[in-house]
């Protein structure tokens, strides 16, 4: 499972409401190299879910192309951030063992998905344009977009 927190998008104005805010041009930088850096290290989900606020529907976009994953991304509303990441957790188990999740959404609910997954609830705050890699209920690294290599 890997959860990646939106890149850097424009403020929030009168006329851009929060669920409208797209991502700024560093941002669009930051998500392409976040999914080139996570091809690097041989990540290849077979789903990609995303929070349906514009933000992060361009950041799983730009990490799949990054990625060169034709996967196609879907909407899933529990990743909002006023969903449930309980939610999301109960879908990610129903899934085969062997399905590698990538979820894209916002902090704070992307911690909280990992603080369940993990059993950890001083989960670490995801950066914005971050990576962090579950396995087998454990954070194996955790990946900025302009990190040289994973951290743990």
């Amino acid at each position: 499972m890997f959860l990646v927190r939106h890149a850097d998008s424009v403020p929030e104005t009168v006329a851009v409401r929060d669920p409208h805010r797209y991502l700024s041009l560093h941002g669009r930088t930051q998500a392409r190299a976040l999914g080139e850096r996570m091809r690097w290290h041989d990540c290849t989900p077979t789903h990609v879910w995303t929070s349906p606020l514009v933000r992060a529907v361009q950041t799983a976009e730009l990490v799949c192309d990054g990625m060169h994953s034709q996967l196609a991304v879907e909407s899933m509303p529990a990743l909002a951030p006023d969903g449930s990441p309980r939610d999301v957790v109960n879908v990610i188990r129903a899934l085969p063992a062997s399905s590698g999740i990538l979820l894209v959404g916002h902090e704070p609910s992307l911690s909280a998905i990992g603080a369940l997954i993990v059993g950890d609830p001083m989960f670490e705050a995801i950066s914005k344009a971050e990576a962090v890699r579950i396995l087998d209920g454990a954070v194996r690294w955790r990946f900025a977009w302009d990190a040289e290599s994973p951290t743990r």
